[in-house]
This record gives structure tokens, C-alpha cells and sequence, in this order.
């Protein structure tokens, strides 16, 4: 192929995405104005045509990329139609979609979806993303992968046919039939793209992620799977195989390596001869290596979803007829080990551990290698043993006696059911959930005042606790006067102490004070002084009241008049407060 030609095909895959943006972008103004029962009876049209032709959209994605097995994808097409649909039908996506007394929440949509879709599960990963975008009513323009165009665009005609005689606006579902990676990069950066849904490889999820707009990635899987000495062997090693063996292992949370507590080793072995599993000896893991990795140990897209058999005669192995999956002792994780990576095909790295604590370090570093934040997967009968390896684990699912591959996607588990998978923080990606439409949405939020800044009650000074939450705080200082008002008020506070301190007229037989020696012998107690009469007695509205005002106000039952000019200090507000003392005048 030329490159005048390769330039050609680029501007045709540029321009074509940039078509079906504008026209989805006009599309969804409508569909945001849809109500929730159009919507969801849109939905249902769609799921039930992908429902309908499931079996022959996994024919036809098995066909096109030569991956897997055409029953199998054919499975995860109804799982997508049938268990996710049944799954996001109850959630409202349209309007107030939560309300409690303090806080409504309302749901928009977001806009024009660019939904990047992978080769290995093409037509249910495209089904799934078409039913979550338009439940929560934004347009959706898929990228499809160059090896798998025919199976998605077929899948995105019989979606939108179906959802158009229900009325969705034409244009709402576009797919894509000359894709490159110029085309797609078009796509993803198109003014009038609002959102990124990328699966695929690290590579195109780094170009998501890196276009400027906000985008959900997901990265690859290297998922350990291991069997604890509690665990049931026999059932353990059935599920390892029936989700490693699944579609050939196209689905990235399937098994890649299996780490087992020494105490059961050899019953293990057993175990997967008897089910299926050939054991490799080194000679022959060196030569399967050769055809599994690159020249620059990446995995060999030639082996991907083949079977067993397959991939035996491709390295030029003897193996017998009825082998499911072929295992590789190793000793050890990395680029020196290459079938330690992820190798989407019925290859499994086996590895022996003394403990759970072995085995938590040795499944950390298998993730490590390829697999950060996706799966991983524990076959006990300990719940403690669960917990333990579930805490450690960088990874965003950590599935319990259960194939990892059906489990980490929701059909085994109550994980929400899904065909995008996050992988947090350790995998580069925004998020760690199990994608749905919530993802897909704005949320705005409507929120009441519960904890007011300005009181009616509390004129002059901040409240930021409500009483009947049972916590008090010092209220916010009042309004400050300026000098010369401080200066009188604080005058005039003194000038009455002072009045109310001066000496009483001696007494008959009451000598005055001398300036004789004191006598050493102690003297009598003093007499109790006269009780002080509140300074609110008289129904005059005080400039300065202290805590000592309160309590004098508090023994004689009497009020303590202010207004807004009274200093009160904070003490004094609290105590008065609270035994209700104060009132107002003027």
C-alpha cells in the first residue's frame, strides 16, 4: 500500500468521523429532551434486536477476527442484551433521580459518546455501550477495531434500526467503516465529543486519555487466580479452566496464572489433568514462549483467542486431542519469564507457594506485570483468607471461588453487570467501577441550607451548628464599633463598678482602720457582703453585660435587657442563652 493511498484512507477516516459527530451531536438535542418512559422503551427495542440476533452477531465476529469461539461470543452478546439490560432498566436517568430532604439530585446527559471498541469481544462490547449511552440519552459514535469492522457496524445497524422505529432520532447511533488510528484520534478530539468509553489496548487508552477530553479507559488484565488449602480442589480448578477457557480467553479478566498453596499441590495437578489440562515441560515452555511473545516481549496478536490445540501445533508441540488448556510451571515474573504476561488464549503460568502470605506477595506481582487495578481471584473456603488476599491485591475486583472471567464482569457476582471494566489509579484509568450509564451522566445537585450562617434568632453573629444536632459552639464576635464608642461604653461600665464598691458610713462600735501593727491572733470571717442587685433590675437596657451579670440575674429571677448595641461577651451569651436571661428592648 502506498503512502499516497495510507493519506487517502486517513482523510477518509477523518472525515467520516467528524460527519458523524456533527449529525449525532444535532441527534442527541433531541434525545436529552426525551422523557424517561421514551427512553427506556427505546432501550428495550434495542436489547431485544441484539437479544434476537445474538447468536448470528457472534458468528460473525468470530468469522471476521478468526478469535475465539463463535457460541461463546455469542454468550457474552446475550449476556450483554439480556443480564446488563436487565440490569440498568429500573435506573431513572432522566430528571430527579434522587431526592432526600436536604439534597435533590437531577441527571443530564452528558452529550456525544466516542465509544472505542476492542477486536477480541467486538459485537457484546458494542451492544453494551450502545444500551448504556442511549439509557442515559447521549448520542454515541463507535470507533471500531480496523480487524472487526464488518460485526460492529452490523451490530450498530440492527441496534439503531430497531431504536429508530421507536423513535429514537436518526443519527443518534453512528459507526464507523473506515477506521484508522487518525480517524479515531479525529473522533476523540471533535469539539463536539463529550466523552471518551475506550477499550482496548494500553496504547489507545493513553490516547484517550491524552486527547483533552474526559474519558473512562481500561487497561489490560493479568489476573491470578489462587487456591488457598481450604479450597474445594476439584471445584477450584473447574472454574480456573471454565473461565480461562471461555471465548479462548478473550475476555481480559480471564485467568493468566494460577498460584496454589503448597499442602495441596499435587491434588491440584490431578485435578487439571483430569479436566483437561496438559503440564509443560521446560523444553517445551521454551519453545511455546517463542511463538506467545514477540521480539519485544509483547504478546503475539497471531495466538490470541486460539484454542489450545492450536496454539500447540503453531509452537510445534505434541499434545493430546482433548487438551482445554496448556499449563507452564514457572519460577518466577517478568520479562525473563514471558509466559508471565497476559496471553488472552488457554495458557496458564502455574506457580507453587509455602502460604497465603507467599502467595498475597507472589498474585501482587503477577498484576504487577501487566495487570495493574483490573482482577484478581481467589479460590477458599476461609473467609479470613479472602479478606486477607482481597485487601492486598492492587486490583479494582477481587473475585471469590468463581471464575474470574464471568465473575469480574457481573454474571457470577453481584458486581453491576458489565463489559467495560475500570482499573483505578494502579492501571492508569479514571476509575475503578464496573462501567454503567451513571458513568455516562452529569449530576447536578440541589441543595437546602442545614446549617445556617445567618439566624433570625441570632442577629449579629454566625451560627454553624444546629442545636438539635446536639452541638454547641461559640457564636462569631459581634459587630465591632469603633474607638470612641468602646472607649464610653467601658468608661461608664467602670464608673457604675466603682459606684456599686463604695464604702458604706461606719457603724456605732466599728473602729476605722489604723495604722497599728495587725494583731496576730486570726480574725473572724467577714460578714457575707449585700446581696447586689442585678443590673437588669430596673428594666434598663445595659451597654455591657459579663457572666457575673448573668449569674446575679440567674439568683434573683430576674431579665437582663439589651439591644443591638449591648456588648455581651461570649461566656455571658452562652450562659444566657441557654437559661433564656436576655431580652430585647428598642
Amino acid at each position: 500500500m502506498t503512502k499516497d493511498h495510507t493519506s487517502d484512507i486517513d482523510r477518509q477516516s477523518v472525515g467520516q468521523s467528524e460527519k458523524l459527530v456533527e449529525r449525532a451531536a444535532e441527534a442527541q438535542k433531541l434525545l436529552a429532551d426525551f422523557p424517561q418512559e421514551k427512553v427506556d422503551q427505546i432501550v428495550a427495542v434495542m436489547a431485544r434486536a441484539a437479544l434476537d440476533d445474538s447468536h448470528r452477531l457472534g458468528e460473525l465476529a468470530q468469522q471476521e477476527t478468526g478469535y475465539g469461539i463463535a457460541a461463546d461470543k455469542a454468550t457474552k452478546n446475550r449476556f450483554s442484551a439480556e443480564t446488563v439490560y436487565n440490569f440498568i432498566r429500573p435506573m431513572r436517568t432522566v430528571g430527579v433521580i434522587r431526592e432526600t430532604e436536604s439534597v435533590i439530585e437531577v441527571a443530564s446527559p452528558r452529550g456525544v459518546v466516542a465509544a472505542i471498541i476492542p477486536s477480541t469481544n467486538p459485537t457484546s462490547t458494542a451492544i453494551f455501550k450502545i444500551l448504556i449511552a442511549i439509557k442515559a440519552r447521549d448520542a454515541i459514535v463507535l470507533s471500531p477495531h480496523p480487524s472487526a469492522t464488518n460485526c460492529i457496524n452490523e451490530t450498530a445497524r440492527v441496534m439503531s434500526e430497531a431504536a429508530q422505529s421507536a423513535g429514537l432520532p436518526a443519527g443518534s447511533i453512528g459507526c464507523m467503516s473506515v477506521a484508522t488510528i487518525e480517524g479515531t484520534q479525529a473522533l476523540m478530539k471533535h469539539k463536539s465529543t463529550a466523552l471518551i468509553l475506550a477499550t482496548g489496548g494500553i496504547g489507545l487508552v493513553r490516547a484517550a486519555y491524552s486527547s483533552g477530553k474526559p474519558a473512562f479507559g481500561v487497561g489490560p488484565g493479568n489476573v491470578p487466580a489462587m487456591i488457598e488449602r481450604s479450597a474445594k480442589v476439584t471445584k477450584a480448578v473447574k472454574d480456573i479452566l471454565t473461565g480461562k477457557c471461555f471465548d479462548n480467553g478473550t475476555i481480559c479478566s480471564s485467568e493468566q496464572a494460577v498460584v496454589v498453596d503448597r499442602p495441596i499441590d499435587s491434588n491440584v495437578r490431578q485435578a487439571f489433568l483430569e479436566q483437561g489440562a496438559y503440564f509443560l515441560n521446560s523444553e517445551e515452555q521454551e519453545r511455546l514462549a517463542r511463538v506467545v511473545a514477540t521480539p519485544t516481549n509483547t504478546l503475539n496478536p497471531k495466538i490470541v483467542g486460539k484454542s489450545a490445540r492450536v496454539i500447540a501445533e503453531m509452537a510445534g508441540l505434541q499434545v493430546p486431542d482433548s487438551v482445554r488448556a496448556m499449563i507452564c510451571p514457572l519460577e518466577g515474573v517478568g520479562r525473563d519469564y514471558p509466559l508471565s504476561m497476559e496471553k488472552l488464549s488457554p495458557i496458564l503460568a502455574y506457580y507453587v507457594v509455602e502460604d497465603i502470605e507467599e502467595g498475597c506477595k507472589r498474585a501482587a506481582q503477577i498484576l504487577r506485570y501487566g495487570g495493574m487495578g483490573h482482577t484478581a481471584s481467589i479460590h477458599t473456603r476461609s473467609r479470613d483468607a479472602a479478606r486477607e488476599y482481597g485487601i492486598r491485591m492492587p486490583a479494582s475486583r477481587v473475585i471469590v471461588s468463581s471464575p474470574s472471567t464471568h465473575g469480574a464482569i457481573g454474571f457470577t457476582t453481584d458486581l453491576e453487570p458489565s463489559m467495560t471494566l475500570g482499573c483505578g489509579s494502579w492501571g492508569g484509568n479514571v476509575t475503578s467501577d464496573n462501567i454503567s450509564p451513571r458513568h455516562l451522566l452529569d449530576i447536578k445537585r440541589i441543595a437546602f441550607e442545614t446549617r445556617p450562617i445567618n439566624h433570625p434568632e441570632r442577629e449579629g453573629y454566625a451560627v454553624i451548628a444546629r442545636e438539635d444536632d446536639g452541638v454547641r459552639l461559640p457564636p462569631a464576635p459581634a459587630p465591632a464599633a469603633d474607638r470612641d464608642q468602646i472607649t464610653a461604653l467601658v468608661d461608664r461600665f467602670l464608673a457604675e463598678r466603682r459606684a456599686s464598691r463604695r464604702p458604706e458610713p461606719l457603724q456605732p462600735g466599728i473602729a476605722r482602720p489604723s495604722s497599728a501593727p495587725p494583731d496576730p491572733r486570726p480574725s473572724p470571717p467577714p460578714p457575707p457582703p449585700p446581696a447586689q442587685k442585678a443590673p437588669e433590675s430596673n428594666g434598663h437596657v445595659h451597654d455591657f453585660v459579663c457572666e457575673d451579670d448573668v449569674k446575679r440575674a440567674m439568683a434573683a429571677k430576674e431579665k437582663i435587657y439589651i439591644n443591638s448595641r449591648t456588648i455581651v461577651t461570649p461566656a455571658a451569651r452562652d450562659l444566657g442563652e441557654e437559661h433564656e436571661i436576655f431580652a430585647r428592648r428598642g
